[in-house]
């Protein structure tokens, strides 16, 4: 996932609801979907974090030193001021990049 490229807003934004229902004329559908959607983009995240900070981690025997040096701090940062996974996951909703699929065929009628 390219975090760069995401144009989805930093702050909360209050999104008509026939809009967010439209692919599913549910509205908690759509909700699940763009709920579980979020869950699988904080998992991307979290891994993504976690492997990049361990690429500069340095291991000490002493619990006393705790050093994060400038890139760690860096990274960090970068991943703090991106959207929340909601937010990601409702901006690829709207933009119609969330591939999802209906398992009964009477919730398609």
């Amino acid at each position: 996932m390219d975090l760069k490229k995401t144009n989805a807003p930093v702050t909360t934004v209050t999104y008509d609801r026939n809009v967010l229902d439209e692919p599913t004329n549910n509205i908690y559908e759509a909700i699940s979907v763009i709920s579980k959607r979020a869950e699988q983009i904080n998992t991307e995240i979290r891994r993504e974090l976690i492997d990049k900070l361990e690429e500069f981690a340095t291991y000490n025997d002493s619990l006393e030193e705790i050093f994060e040096n400038k890139e760690q701090i860096e990274v960090s940062k970068f991943y703090e001021k991106l959207p929340k996974p909601h937010a990601l996951a409702i901006q690829e909703w709207l933009e119609d990049k969330i591939y999802y699929r209906f398992t009964d065929d009477t919730q398609q009628a």
